[in-house]
């Protein structure tokens, strides 16, 4: 754009009276008809024109921000990749200088803060400083992971124990919650196994470990089931590495009341001392082999012997304790039970036919969970209601059904 030329003596000015047309100028695209200088008050080269009116200035945009140089000033400040920030700081200074962008300032203020972080992280990593906080870190997040122990019962959001979650309420366990935690296990470190091998390891050990809990199965209702919490892949990169085993409804949203904990925090002497010879014995009797004695007799004959030890290890431990008056005529009868017992599963275990086998393998069982027990448990103050078997699916470890789990 060419400006009016200063008046002279061939271009008179006066009022109300305008400069002629001049010729396009150098930078002129074409014909262009110089308007007259703007009224009012003066403005500066870089400010724009009142509205309406003409300035002869061009108008000229703020230069740009550089963006690198916000980037690293915000790596100085964080301070957690301090070299990234560095040659970013200065990687936006060249910029700055040839684009004529702006955001020096932050370029420079950038750079120096991440020089002084690796001052700092120079110092911090042969100290251990940085591998202290790191482990602090792990912990923390698996903490806020891991919201329940042991012995805690909790609500779960929407009152359902599967799914993913990531929050549970801790709760008294004597009102309704929807679980109770009886166990946790501490999976090995490593790589992510991955959402099955994860299950898999919840069910194999949540369904051993409840015995432990929760000694007494007679007293553990018929409508809880097993679940458990295990680590999601991001957990998992944030340390956590436990496994939690759940009392749960069977639908996976009932409510139960009061807590399911049976074991020695519980229990006197006598219940223990029972139970305990109790949980010994069904732990042979639950290794029964699949295939039916028709198709594998020999592994059939192997498992009797090793319940009619069982039995013999029973008898040994209630003979061996002292019980309480009230309880020693029914602890005798349930001992006379027991050595028939024994004598049919010794039977069984020598048997040549399969026909053999199971008229001593029915004899034998025929006082499990019988009149000579529920006596037993009477007088020891246990729960005397037997539990209902379900038989139909062995497939299952122990005949558990499984009732699933949550993702932290």
């Amino acid at each position: 754009m060419s400006t009016p030329p200063p008046p002279g003596p061939d271009q008179p000015q006066g009022p109300g009276q305008y400069p002629a047309p001049q010729p396009p100028g150098p930078y002129q695209q074409g014909p262009h008809q110089q308007g007259p200088y703007p009224q009012g008050p003066y403005q500066g080269p870089y400010g724009p024109a009142p509205h309406g009116a003409w300035s002869p200035y061009p108008y000229q945009a703020e230069p740009p921000v550089n963006g690198i140089a916000i980037a690293a000033l915000v790596l100085g400040v964080l301070c957690f990749v301090p070299a990234v920030g560095l040659v970013l700081g200065l990687v936006a200074l060249g910029q700055i200088r040839k684009k004529g962008e702006r955001g020096k300032g932050m370029a420079i203020a950038g750079s120096v803060l991440s020089s002084v972080g690796l001052a700092l992280w120079a110092v911090a990593v042969p100290t251990g400083v940085v591998a202290d906080f790191w482990e602090g870190f792990k912990e923390g997040a698996a903490e806020e992971t891991l919201s329940v122990q042991k012995g805690q019962c909790f609500d779960a959001p929407g009152g359902s124990l599967e799914g993913v979650t990531y929050d549970l309420d801790i709760v008294p366990c004597r009102g309704e919650h929807d679980g109770e935690v009886f166990a946790t296990v501490t999976v090995p470190d490593g790589s992510f196994p991955g959402d099955a091998r994860l299950t898999a390891v919840a069910e194999d050990e949540c369904y051993t470990l409840q015995s432990a809990y929760a000694l007494d199965a007679w007293a553990v209702p018929e409508h809880v089931d097993l679940y458990y919490l295990t680590p999601t892949e991001q957990s998992w990169r944030l340390g956590d590495r436990e496994i939690t085993c759940i009392f749960g409804n069977t639908d996976g949203k009932g409510s139960l009341t009061g807590s399911l904990r049976n074991d020695a925090t519980t229990l006197d002497a006598d219940q223990l001392a029972y139970l305990e010879s109790v949980r010994d014995l069904d732990a042979v009797l639950e290794g029964e082999p699949e295939d039916y004695a028709e198709d594998d007799l020999d592994a059939n004959t192997e498992w009797a012997a090793e319940v009619r030890d069982g039995v013999a290890a029973q008898t040994e431990a209630l003979r061996g304790h002292t019980w309480p008056a009230g309880a020693e005529q029914p602890v005798a009868a349930l001992l006379k039970e027991l050595d028939t017992a024994r004598g049919h599963w010794a039977k069984a275990a020598s048997a040549t036919d399969a026909d053999t086998f199971y008229e001593h393998y029915d004899a034998g069982y025929a006082f499990y969970d019988g009149a000579r027990t529920i006596d037993v448990r009477e007088a020891l103050g246990l729960d005397t209601s037997p539990p209902e078997y379900d038989y139909e699916d062995d497939s299952d470890a122990g005949g558990s059904d499984g009732g699933g789990g949550l993702d932290v």
